[in-house]
C-alpha cells in the first residue's frame, strides 16, 4: 500500500499471522482435540477419514463463517465511525440489527425453515436501512447527527417489536429466538454469502482510504480538499448497511465486535484508514473465531451463544481502553 509506513505493514503482517493462528486453533480445539500433525495431514489432503469429516465438514465451515462475520462487523464499525465522525459508533447504531431481528423472529414464529429465517433477517435489515435513510432526509439532505438520531429512534421501535414477538412465542420457540438474538454460529448454514460480501466490500473501500482520512476530519474540510462528500457518505452508508445485514443474517446479533475492534486498533495503530480497514477485518475475524471456539468448548457439550463471549470480552476491554485513553 503506497504511503503506508513499514511499521504499519509489520502490524498488518502480525494481524495476518494472528488470523491464521485463530483459524488453526478453531480447527484443532473441540470436544475431540486434533493434534497439529493430524491437522496438517488433513489440510494437505490426507489424514484419518474421521478427522477429515470432523474438520472439513464441521469445524472448517463454522470457523470460516465466524471469521467472515467478525470481519464484516469490524469493517462495518470502522466505516460507521468515519461516516458519523464518532469513535463510539458501531454497526448496530442505525437500527439494522433490530430490523433483522424482527424479520428473523417473525419467520421463526411462523415456523419457517432456516433458510427463510436468514432471508427474512436480510429483508428486515434492508427495510431498516431504507427506513432510516428515508426518515433522515431533510432540507439540504441528511447530516451525521440527524442520521444517528433517526437510527436510535428506529432501533427503539424495532426493540419494542422484538419484545412483542417474544411475548407471542411459545415455550418451545423461545430458546431458539433468544439464542439468535444473542448471536449464535451453531446454525450458520454456509460461510460463502458472508465472504461474497466481505471481499468485494474490502476491495471497494481500500482505494477510498485517503478520502476517508480527510472525511474523518469533517465534511467541510473534505469538500474544500476536493472530496465528493455526499456520494462518498452514501457509499459508506450503503456498504456499512450491507456488511451489517450480511453479518446478522449469518450469525444473529453479535455485539461489541464492530465497536471494540476499530476503536482498539485506532488507539494502537492510529487513524489511517488505509491500514485501519484491512486491520479491522483481520482483527475482527480473529476475535470472533476465537470467541466462537471458546463458546463451543467452555461448557462442552453444551454450547454458549457467541454473543455472550464477545460481550464478556468486550466490556472489560473497552473499559480498559477508555481508562488508558483518558
Amino acid at each position: 500500500m503506497p504511503g503506508v509506513s513499514g511499521r504499519a505493514l509489520l502490524a498488518l503482517l502480525a494481524l495476518t499471522l494472528l488470523a491464521a493462528l485463530a483459524l488453526m486453533v478453531a480447527l484443532a480445539v473441540g470436544s475431540v482435540p486434533v493434534h497439529f500433525d493430524d491437522l496438517l495431514a488433513v489440510l494437505g489432503g490426507g489424514g484419518d477419514p474421521l478427522h477429515r469429516e470432523l474438520l472439513l465438514s464441521l469445524r472448517l465451515p463454522r470457523a470460516l463463517a465466524a471469521f467472515a462475520t467478525g470481519g464484516l462487523l469490524a469493517l462495518a464499525g470502522a466505516l460507521m465511525q468515519v461516516l458519523l465522525r464518532n469513535p463510539l459508533a458501531d454497526p448496530y447504531v442505525l437500527g439494522l440489527s433490530g430490523g433483522a431481528a424482527v424479520g428473523a423472529l417473525a419467520a421463526m414464529l411462523g415456523g419457517a425453515a432456516a433458510i427463510w429465517v436468514s432471508g427474512s433477517a436480510f429483508a428486515g435489515a434492508l427495510i431498516s436501512t431504507l427506513l432510516v435513510f428515508g426518515l433522515a432526509q431533510g432540507v439540504g439532505g441528511w447530516t451525521p447527527t440527524r442520521l444517528l438520531l433517526t437510527g436510535v429512534v428506529v432501533a427503539a421501535g424495532w426493540g419494542a417489536l422484538v419484545t412483542f414477538l417474544l411475548t407471542l412465542s411459545s415455550t418451545a420457540q423461545l430458546p431458539g429466538m433468544l439464542y439468535w438474538l444473542m448471536g449464535d454460529l451453531s446454525y450458520a448454514r454456509s460461510a460463502l454469502p458472508a465472504w461474497l460480501v466481505l471481499i468485494p466490500a474490502l476491495v471497494i473501500t481500500l482505494p477510498l482510504g485517503r478520502s476517508l482520512n480527510v472525511l474523518a476530519r469533517g465534511s467541510l474540510q473534505a469538500a474544500s480538499l476536493g472530496v465528493a462528500v455526499r456520494p462518498l457518505e452514501i457509499t459508506l452508508y450503503l456498504l456499512a448497511s450491507l456488511l451489517t445485514a450480511a453479518a446478522v443474517t449469518t450469525a444473529g446479533s453479535i455485539g461489541f465486535v464492530g465497536l471494540v475492534v476499530p476503536h482498539m486498533l485506532r488507539l494502537m495503530l492510529g487513524n489511517d484508514q488505509r491500514l485501519m480497514l484491512p486491520a479491522s477485518v483481520l482483527a475482527g475475524g480473529a476475535l470472533l473465531t476465537l470467541a466462537d471456539t471458546l463458546a463451543r468448548t467452555l461448557l462442552a457439550p453444551q454450547q454458549l451463544p457467541v454473543g455472550v463471549i464477545t460481550a464478556l470480552l468486550g466490556v472489560p476491554t473497552f473499559l480498559l481502553l477508555l481508562y488508558r485513553s483518558r
